[in-house]
């Protein structure tokens, strides 16, 4: 009987002990379902770039599935300008306000700046008009000098390169050659004199040698900022895509790689209306795209088109060249100063406000400045750009210092005379991006239900998945997301941008 009574209970426990078994597994199932995120979302509401866990319990209305086996471009970096403006800027704070600019951009914990841009010679974001070539008719450059960044731009270099951990490349653009190298013999406008084709590519060469007995190293060049034009309105230069092609393929490319330099030449360097007509002469044939690296491309021609087809286009005439974002800002506009509400409300206005031709009117109505960086970031990744630079790191409350008076707006603004810094949301903006997204990380694919949210994927080196969400509208949305079996549904806050990060 005891034997009995023994038999039954151990069958009974048994039983029970499967049963537990059995529901655990289940619940691992179900754990083993479920993404691990972490989300960081920059709102209207007042998020900036805060940790968030918006989990939505109920069910998602917009599915995102992610395909990290759809690869598209390796990203090259994201980040700003060191301009003389935002240098001589930083020169007036004291120094914990310093320290903290440079630290937020490029610091562990900061933006993790990746790709930077500077200017050669000076630009409409200088104190003044200067050049490092002044001697006129100095033929082989023998008065060559930068002393002009040693006060400014260089000091701000090496203090981004302190702080940085992971460091970053640097891109180097002309405004102008030397007025007497020019058929005008004028800072602004004209061309370069043939005569000087070689002068000036020994210019690139001397200025590369230069910055590295600073200890900096220039990653990559534009050949000419803007070679438009800019109605002769401050530094400029211009080219023909046949002039710039040629200038390259005869002169400045075999002049690099005469002298052992490896820095890329990006070519063009201006609004994305035109990429056609230059990549078709850039890339006509192996001879005449030999030294292009990539091409350069500014956002100036639209609030709001990015311009894919141009950009597919641009992509699909050099699929293994750079193709990067050099130049990007609220331009002609006076920052607002600690006023976050006004970054998220349609009431900006660029050049193309008052000055766009009739026909081109439609492409600059009033806009919210986080919306245009969000959508144009965005658009941009997911139409083949590695890169993506925005414009001066800092300016002041006026929107210089700029000689030309050509008023701009920065991530950062300060106020020298009372030593203050505001963070404006559009560096919390391009922290979304330049932080999660590494340099090395790969583009996936992203396929989305809900057409009016704006989102892209990158695989990162260390293997994990960032994803950004912009949602522009007032009201809030949830996400479900999945990566194979496995999902997270997530909320994300109206007029709202979110980086989950998939470890």
């Amino acid at each position: 009987m005891k034997n009995k009574i023994k038999t039954v209970v151990s069958r009974t426990n048994l039983a029970a002990l499967w049963s537990i078994v059995l529901l655990m597994s289940g619940c691992m199932k179900e754990v083993d379902k479920k993404l691990n995120v972490e989300i960081y979302q920059t709102a209207a509401k007042g998020d900036m770039l805060t940790k968030i866990s918006p989990v939505f319990e109920g069910e998602a209305a917009i599915n995102v599935v992610l395909k990290p086996d759809e690869e598209y471009q390796t990203i090259t970096g994201f980040g700003g300008s060191f301009t003389e403006a935002s240098a001589h800027l930083l020169n007036q704070l004291g120094k914990p306000n310093r320290e903290k600019v440079i630290k937020a951009y490029f610091g562990k914990d900061g933006a993790k700046y990746s790709l930077t841009r500077t200017h050669m010679n000076s630009c409409d974001f200088s104190v003044s008009n200067y050049s490092y070539a002044p001697v006129e008719d100095d033929v082989e450059l023998e008065h060559f000098s930068i002393k002009e960044d040693q006060d400014d731009i260089i000091p701000m270099i090496k203090e981004a390169m302190a702080v940085s951990e992971d460091g970053f490349k640097i891109v180097s653009s002309p405004w102008t050659a030397p007025p007497w190298m020019k058929d005008n013999n004028d800072w602004r406008g004209g061309r370069l004199l043939p005569k000087y084709n070689d002068t000036w590519a020994l210019f690139f060469s001397k200025y590369i040698d230069a910055y590295k007995e600073e200890g900096i190293d220039i990653w990559g060049f534009t050949v000419e900022n803007e070679p438009l034009g800019n109605d002769n309105n401050w530094e400029s230069m211009h080219f023909s895509p046949e002039e710039m092609t040629s200038f390259v393929q005869h002169h400045l490319g075999p002049k690099l790689e005469a002298d052992g330099h490896t820095a890329k030449i990006l070519g063009y360097d201006q609004n994305r209306e035109h990429l056609n007509e230059w990549v078709d002469v850039m890339y006509k044939n192996d001879a005449a795209s030999k030294y292009f690296d990539g091409t350069a491309i500014h956002w100036y021609a639209s609030t709001y088109e990015v311009f894919p087809k141009a950009l597919q286009y641009a992509h699909s005439k050099a699929p293994e060249k750079h193709l990067i974002q050099t130049e990007a800002c609220v331009d002609a506009e006076i920052p607002k100063w600690k006023d976050d509400a006004w970054y998220w409300k349609k009431e900006a206005t660029d050049w193309g406000w008052d000055w766009a031709p009739e026909e081109d009117k439609h492409l600059h109505p009033k806009y919210a400045p986080v919306n245009r960086y969000a959508r144009d970031i965005i658009g941009c990744l997911n139409n083949w750009v590695d890169g993506w630079i925005d414009w001066n790191m800092v300016l002041d409350k006026q929107g210089g210092p700029n000689w030309f008076k050509n008023w701009c707006v920065a991530p950062v603004i300060v106020d020298p005379e009372n030593d203050q810094v505001y963070f404006t949301p559009i560096f919390y903006v391009m922290s979304h991006f330049s932080r999660f997204i590494r340099p090395g990380a790969i583009i996936i694919g992203a396929d989305v239900s809900d057409k009016e949210l704006q989102v892209t994927a990158a695989k990162n080196p260390d293997g994990s998945i960032a994803v950004v969400v912009f949602n522009q509208d007032e009201n809030s949305k949830s996400l479900n997301i999945s990566l194979g079996e496995k999902t997270a549904s997530i909320e994300i806050s109206g007029q709202a941008l979110q980086t989950i990060v998939i470890n």
